[in-house]
């Protein structure tokens, strides 16, 4: 659709809001006259208030005062340009989307804000639903999650910190994925130098921590699949966690399986050798047909001889993801997968909704769409498991505009996951693509990131030594 901004330059929220609302269509700013299917985004001052309105090629206008004293530049105009134009396409929509007009990542931080500054939960939930037009559902979902991030809120001290480490390299890509993921079959022989380069970050990120005094709480091995790696890899990556970090604070030590066919007893025991004990088994669907057509190289059989493997070898909390809609996957199919997935009682699953490339096609089931119906059948079957939901984000192009939510079951939460996703304590992220947080007085975020590539990680550290001032300074509690 193409649109047009009248009295102001605003172009994140109006184009977020687009994007959220009908991610399959091309969305180009206008200049001039206007033509073909439009919108117009404009303020104006009437009364002498700040007037956000919106405007239709189908004539179609609405209007939303902002209050009394509000400057023109304040950041919360933001808010009233997209609620006056979210009224305005709602109108042609066939059904409401079930986030209203929210379009950030993170819906659970808004819930938490409105929390801490209503002091009520069910007034929160209320202004989510009438101010923001979630639904009823969705509402009590980001409520659910927010109570569980202001729970490690408030445990955390100043000199906490969480600590991620990326190995971002896959036995080959999958065909729906959108991260940064390296197939080894081609990149294979940038393994070993980019783990030496990786080592050398954690021996001087370990340094700077322990100059700081920080508390490494958790400890987070994601990619990529980091059981890519060799024993011998592995246990290289293990034994420079241990003697370059201090870990005598850490409470929750995670390593991503991800793909059953790169996991092995041995790689296993060197993980809970190490200190591991929470660990990812991912099948993504339960269903061979659907694995096949997006480049997995695992069945579902597969997946199971993995978990009671993994089960034999330690007493590992064990999480599952799924991806609910992908090419080739239907509703039935989405709820088999969670069924059995919940048959083989692990402490966490994952269901995320599938991030499209832009402009890829769904393919999901008769339809060709992901419905909130089939998510909230798959909720309510881990729900009556004994699973709660924990965690939730939103990514741009989700299928459905849905969500992706971990579910747990009772004192198996994972903390690095919440406390990342919900930006309340310092993480610091090592290896190419990682970006560190660090929060600031009054809720400001510094991120350091290192370069998005493996090999132009690997080349930053052959040509010079690492500068260490940005961490330093990022760790400063003042």
């Amino acid at each position: 659709m193409r649109y047009y901004l009248e009295g102001h330059d605003r172009l994140n929220p109006v184009l977020q809001l687009l994007i959220c609302l009908f991610p399959d269509e091309e969305h180009i700013r206008g200049d001039g006259e206007k033509i073909g299917e439009y919108v117009v985004s404009g303020l104006s001052e009437r009364e002498g208030r700040i007037c956000a309105w919106a405007e239709g090629y189908w004539g179609a206008r609405r209007e939303e005062l902002c209050p009394e004293g509000m400057d023109i530049s304040a950041p919360q105009v933001s808010e009233y340009i997209r609620r006056s134009l979210y009224l305005l396409l709602s109108e042609r929509m066939d059904k409401a989307p079930q986030w209203g007009m929210l379009t950030g990542v993170k819906p659970s931080k808004l819930a938490l804000k409105l929390i801490e500054e209503t002091g009520s939960k069910a007034e929160a939930e209320r202004i989510l639903q009438e101010r923001y037009f979630v639904s009823e559902r969705r509402a009590a979902l980001a409520i659910q999650t927010a109570i569980v991030s202001q729970h490690y809120k408030q445990l955390r001290r100043k000199d906490d910190i969480e600590v991620y480490v990326g190995i971002p390299f896959c036995p080959a890509k999958c065909s729906y994925c959108s991260f940064v993921s390296n197939d080894v079959r081609r990149w294979g022989d940038l393994v070993e130098p980019y783990l030496l380069a990786l080592i050398d970050e954690i021996k001087g990120t370990g340094s700077v921590l322990k100059e700081k005094g920080r508390r490494i709480k958790s400890l987070y091995i994601g990619g990529g699949t980091p059981t890519i790696l060799s024993k011998e890899q592995l246990f290289m990556l293990m034994s420079a966690l241990i003697e370059y970090m201090d870990l005598s604070s850490l409470e929750e030590f995670t390593l991503e399986g991800g793909r059953p066919e790169t996991i092995t007893a041995g790689k296993l025991r060197i993980a809970r050798e190490a200190g591991v004990g929470r660990i990812s088994i991912n099948p993504q669907t339960m269903n061979d047909d659907v694995l096949r057509g997006v480049g997995r190289f695992h069945t579902a059989d597969d997946i199971r001889r993995c978990y009671h493997m993994a089960r034999e070898q330690g007493s590992f909390e064990i999480n599952m993801d799924l991806i609910a809609g992908l090419p080739s996957d239907d509703d039935e199919g989405l709820v088999y997968s969670v069924r059995e997935l919940v048959k083989l009682e692990p402490e966490n699953i994952t269901l995320h909704c599938l991030a499209r490339k832009k402009g890829a096609p769904l393919r999901f089931g008769k339809t060709g769409e992901l419905s909130e119906r089939v998510i909230d059948t798959c909720h309510d079957e881990m729900r009556k498991a004994g699973f709660e939901p924990y965690y939730m984000y939103r990514q741009k192009y989700t299928a459905g505009g849905l969500e992706n939510v971990g579910f747990a079951k009772e004192g198996t939460f994972c903390r690095y996951n919440v406390i990342m996703m919900e930006e309340t304590g310092d993480v610091a992220a090592l290896g190419s693509g990682g970006v560190g947080k660090f929060i600031k007085p009054g809720g400001k975020i510094v991120r350091l990131s290192n370069p998005k590539y493996p090999l132009e990680y690997i080349e930053r550290h052959k040509s010079a030594q690492s500068d260490w001032e940005p961490l330093r300074l990022a760790l400063e509690n003042d």
